[in-house]
């Protein structure tokens, strides 16, 4: 009988455990490094984005949602002049080969040097209700990705709805929206 319930109360234990590993991660403040998410995640904050040349915030794992919940994302872009110099690989929110994933606004991603939004060989992802704006580059950008030589991943079957974007693109990248 004993036995039994210290099996019990270690399997309770365990479940306890798992149940706080599956809880959103919950994202405000400055970010100083890539902030790579595995489980679904949510904004309770602004965030300001100090990161060079990588994304502020990359997806994991496939099937996860960020929600921005009215909150605003910023980067290292002047916001008050024309970007004249995009920072390559300086990302708001990256999803790369992944499936499923769901970034839900309301929210705003501005003043990144580079893409607002980027997804590069994403399949059935969706962005909704997002407002991208003063990016360098597209305040939403889609695209493919190749990972090795002669291997292309194209990005499928993603639905881009509901969005705003504004200002976004410089005068010499004059990429502009979605």
């Amino acid at each position: 009988m004993k036995q039994i319930r210290r099996i019990a109360i270690a399997v309770c234990l365990l479940a306890l455990g798992a149940a706080q590993w599956a809880q959103a991660t919950d994202i405000s403040g400055t970010i100083a490094t890539t902030l790579t998410i595995y489980d679904n995640s949510r904004l309770v904050g602004d965030v300001t984005c100090t990161v060079t040349g990588a994304p502020c915030i990359a997806f994991g794992a496939p099937g996860l949602t960020l929600k921005l919940n009215g909150f605003t994302m910023t980067g290292r872009a002047n916001l008050q002049t024309p970007c004249a110099t995009p920072g390559p690989g300086e990302v708001g929110i990256d999803i790369t080969s992944l499936a499923d994933d769901v970034i839900l606004g309301p929210g705003i991603v501005q003043g990144f040097r580079q893409f607002g939004i980027r997804l590069r060989g994403a399949t059935g992802a969706t962005v909704k209700r997002v407002t991208a704006n003063s990016n360098c580059s597209s305040g939403i950008f889609v695209n493919s990705f190749s990972p090795a030589p002669g291997t292309v991943l194209l990005s499928t079957d993603n639905d881009i709805v509901e969005n705003t974007t504004v200002r976004n693109g410089s005068p010499t990248v004059p990429c502009g929206g979605i």
